[in-house]
């Protein structure tokens, strides 16, 4: 009977104590949306390279724009792919090369690579998009009123979403904008595991002041074996 009552006490003492042992443990806190934003730039500016993918929404029928494009980003300042920009009426698609500063494109009904000034397209030194400085990783570094928020699995990976505010004239300066005092909502998604930005989708008045439109940049590949040289001319 002795033994009965110890063990039927040992158990009574086992049971109430769980609650208390399933308190104190708990698991780790959670990141908050801004240093998940941190982590995400320094993974980024610790990347020799990255695979990027551009579209875009609401954009008007007239004028030179950039629309879209993909490529190949690597450091220090290379870039290899293809921007979708509108033209005089038309979209075209340009092979772009961007090494060091100098952006190489194949222009229409030429068989070879021109030296060209990229503000002529509607779009910037592509070569930069790595910088840490005026780079994408900016962007993140830059985003105010940071919140988090749904987490989902993507292609077999968790990535959570981190909503913010950019300053208008960071984007102007890294995409375009037609109104830089008017600041731009951005949704990034970032893989939790990794830290690796895999999307940030930008809504601003990127084409016409007043009227928003949507870049979206999706970023994999990190980190690819990517050799990019300068095409020869003429």
């Amino acid at each position: 009977m002795q033994l009965r009552r110890t063990v039927t006490s040992l158990l009574a003492l086992a049971v109430m104590g769980i609650p208390a042992l399933t308190g104190c443990g708990g698991g780790e806190p959670e990141e908050s949306a801004g240093d998940l934003l941190a982590r995400a730039k320094t993974t980024l500016d610790e990347a020799s390279s990255a695979h990027f993918v551009l579209t875009s929404e609401g954009a008007p029928e007239t004028g030179t724009l950039l629309l879209g494009g993909e490529g190949d980003i690597a450091r220090p300042s290379s870039f290899e792919g293809t921007l979708d920009v509108r033209a005089l009426g038309s979209t075209l698609d340009l092979e772009v090369v961007s090494v060091d500063g100098t952006v190489y494109a194949q222009l229409p009904f030429t068989t070879g690579f021109s030296v060209v000034d990229p503000a002529d397209f509607g779009f910037g030194d592509p070569g930069a998009l790595l910088d840490p400085e005026t780079g994408i990783s900016q962007l993140l570094a830059e985003a105010e009123s940071a919140e988090l928020g749904e987490e989902r699995r993507v292609d077999g990976e968790v990535v959570r979403e981190v909503t913010a505010e950019l300053p208008g004239e960071l984007v102007e300066q890294i995409l375009t904008s037609e109104d830089p005092s008017t600041p731009v909502q951005a949704r990034f998604s970032i893989a939790t595991e990794s830290g690796e930005l895999r999307r940030a989708e930008l809504t601003g008045p990127f084409y016409t002041a007043g009227e928003n439109a949507t870049f979206t940049v999706d970023l994999t590949d990190f980190g690819a074996d990517v050799e990019i040289t300068a095409p020869p001319t003429g």
